[in-house]
């Protein structure tokens, strides 16, 4: 007789109103409520027993798999394989004593599991040399279910964690990683690889317990093309390359799939681990201005080109542009050269050069709207067709954000121009028949499947109107 049978022997005997029929139809109704691929059979049988106040015998199985584990289980262990580890961080308690807790995310050959390290077993030895895809056993570690229902691996005083190196069928990383391309909503604990889209950025704020909070953004690109927008909370640019080159090869390990405010988005947070290609030291670039914006905290937000026609968005948080103007041949060695994003800091430096013929000018920089191609950067120049409309678009999260649009064309075709936020203030400015110059537009796919392609302003974007 199988364990799961013997369980439910017990819980019959112990509740006579049960049948096995009933007891089959809530084991069903509680795989469906904590999701599909975190409980078994028998984990479901101990949440039920507890249900009706009843305490099963735990099974005499020493070593289990992931898949069997269900809140309460102590004394238990078993072979897994690292997917992220997360630094530790020191807590405090309402009587005013602190504690450290580590989390890492470990997986077999079915499932996934979250662990926490209490206390003295936060900093165990050899724990920060663990490497994704190194095999552990973890040992007397007991089971709480965490607020999503999961059940969580708890290391306490008791517990501790091997490292072993041993032959096993659970799969290398590289064998469980997934293209951006094969994403679905609802997905967790993934390792996932793409190639960088456009710039990284980082991103500071405030939550909602008014603490300070960080974030790191980027897009990646599946084998298909498909983009998809990353979030990693609790990130900053410290932890990535300075040099990265264009399409560099990423690898997240330990994010999520959710639904953002137009599209499926990539989230992670302190414990997920980023690898990207890339090195330590920018190397200086030769390019020319092809436009300059100033924020409002008066930085420049500069469009430039090089030899070969790539475009890229240089932000300036030195001023050391400040004596620059459109046309400027300058060198500069950046701080950080993310793709196609350039980022000016106290560390870096610039001086203009004398006219270099090799490197183009805007005008032969532009680009005719039936050239325009999904995921590239562009400069245009067209004539307002219709004059610009603003909409004020709801996202899931309640905010209201401002979007402009216009429709332009040239004498290859036509296309919208579309900006969000503080570029929606740029559309407006335009009127019908304008003859308009854009430096710095992104192509995307439109969104509701119809095969067109539309131009989105950012944050380096300049609109300069034609006499």
């Amino acid at each position: 007789m199988s364990e799961s049978q013997n369980l439910i022997d017990k819980l019959l005997e112990q509740k006579t109103e049960l049948t096995r029929e009933i007891i089959d139809q809530k084991i069903v109704e509680k795989k469906e409520k904590i999701g599909a691929g975190y409980l078994t059979d028998q984990g479901a049988l101990f949440l039920i027993a507890s249900d009706y106040g009843v305490t099963l015998t735990e099974s005499s199985k020493t070593e289990i798999n992931i898949k069997d584990l269900y809140a309460g289980a102590k004394d238990i262990s078993l072979e897994t394989r690292v997917l992220n580890v997360s630094p530790t961080k020191q807590f405090s308690r309402k009587d005013g004593s602190t504690f450290n807790l580590r989390t890492m995310t470990v997986y077999d050959s079915d499932s996934t599991a979250s662990v926490k390290l209490w206390d003295e077993k936060a900093n165990l030895p050899g724990i920060e040399n663990l490497k994704p895809g190194d095999l552990i056993k973890i040992i007397q570690a007991y089971v709480k279910s965490d607020l999503d229902g999961s059940a969580t691996i708890n290391i306490g005083s008791g517990s501790n964690i091997e490292i072993i190196d041993t032959e096993s069928q659970i799969p290398l990383i590289d064998k469980i990683t997934k293209d951006v391309s094969e994403l679905q909503e609802g997905q967790k604990d993934l390792v996932v690889s793409g190639m960088i889209d456009g710039i990284i950025s980082g991103m500071q704020f405030t939550n909602s317990r008014g603490q300070p909070g960080k974030a790191l953004r980027m897009r990646l690109k599946g084998k298909d093309n498909t983009a998809m927008r990353v979030v990693l909370w609790g990130k900053d640019e410290s932890l990535i390359p300075n040099m990265i080159s264009r399409s560099a090869n990423v690898k997240l390990l330990g994010v999520r799939v959710k639904s953002g405010n137009q599209e499926l988005e990539i989230h992670g947070n302190e414990s997920t681990m980023i690898e990207i290609e890339g090195g330590k030291e920018a190397e200086p670039i030769i390019t020319r201005i092809l436009s300059i914006t100033v924020t409002e905290a008066g930085k420049n937000m500069i469009i430039a080109t090089d030899s070969e026609k790539n475009i890229y968005n240089i932000s300036d948080f030195s001023n050391s542009t400040t004596d620059c103007v459109e046309g400027d041949v300058i060198e500069c060695m950046p701080s950080k050269v993310y793709g196609n994003s350039i980022t000016l800091d106290e560390n870096s430096f610039v001086r203009k050069l004398d006219n270099d013929e090799t490197i183009p000018s805007l005008s032969k920089i532009r680009t005719k709207i039936s050239d325009v191609k999904v995921d590239g950067t562009y400069c245009i120049e067209s004539i307002v067709l219709k004059a610009p409309e603003r909409r004020e678009i709801q996202t899931k999260s309640g905010e209201s954000i401002a979007l402009s649009e216009m429709f332009v064309e040239d004498d290859t075709g036509q296309i919208w121009v579309k900006g969000w936020r503080i570029q929606a203030k740029l559309i407006d400015k335009c009127e019908q028949g304008e003859i308009i110059s854009i430096t710095g537009l992104n192509a995307k796919a439109n969104n509701f499947g119809e095969g067109r392609i539309e131009l989105f302003l950012t944050a380096h974007s300049k609109i300069k109107k034609k006499n």
